[in-house]
């Protein structure tokens, strides 16, 4: 339901929409901006703001945070579209409070009234293989922003956008809900484990 070459229509497409896909540099319809590079002995155990890392999103449930009082485009607030550009390559929409966010992710925000936020982050998610394939470093494998500026972005009439945006949406909501039902239910398979073999 995504255009491969990003301007040809896909081969599946809700009815009513025709017509090829608008191509356009990623960099001409968004800005990425970067985090707050921390040093180490600036992270906290406790204070005012969470500072969002790339592992929060991963395994690592430890938070630092932070006291500083910072310009505005280095906080993420609920609803912003995020990027993780490195290790991980991937877009997330922040759901939780206010937050500081690191150095290794950006806030992408859409300069353009003809770009949808829902569609945008499923095509970067779709991109994601491709974008392995770009990466830079040895140590910490990265994407650089000037590669993402330049990378070819294919989107449909703003309308089609929406309805594509809220299609893989709902598609994303039932799999968190049957996700939270195994996780739920390997809980209950260990706890009789360990009360049956004690």
């Amino acid at each position: 339901m995504l255009s491969k070459n990003n301007v040809l229509p896909p081969k599946i497409r809700f009815a009513t929409f025709i017509g090829d896909w608008e191509q356009r540099k990623l960099g001409e319809a968004v800005s990425f901006l970067n985090g707050k590079a921390y040093k180490q002995q600036e992270l906290l155990n406790e204070g005012k703001y969470r500072v969002l890392r790339v592992g929060n999103f991963n395994t690592n449930n430890k938070w630092y945070y932070s006291d500083l009082e910072l310009e505005e485009n280095k906080y993420a607030n609920r609803g912003d579209l995020l990027y993780l550009w490195a290790t991980d390559f991937k877009p997330e929409i922040w759901t939780h409070e206010r937050v500081i966010f690191h150095y290794h992710i950006w806030k992408l925000v859409i300069t353009t009234t003809d770009v949808d936020k829902q569609f945008l982050y499923v095509w970067l998610m779709n991109d994601r293989e491709q974008i392995k394939k770009n990466t830079n470093g040895t140590t910490m494998v990265h994407v650089t922003k000037g590669n993402m500026e330049q990378r070819l972005f294919g989107f449909p009439s703003n309308e089609e956008q929406v309805k594509l945006g809220l299609f893989f949406k709902k598609f994303a909501s039932i799999i968190d809900l049957h996700q939270q039902k195994i996780d739920k239910l390997q809980q209950i398979k260990k706890a009789y484990l360990q009360k049956m073999f004690i």
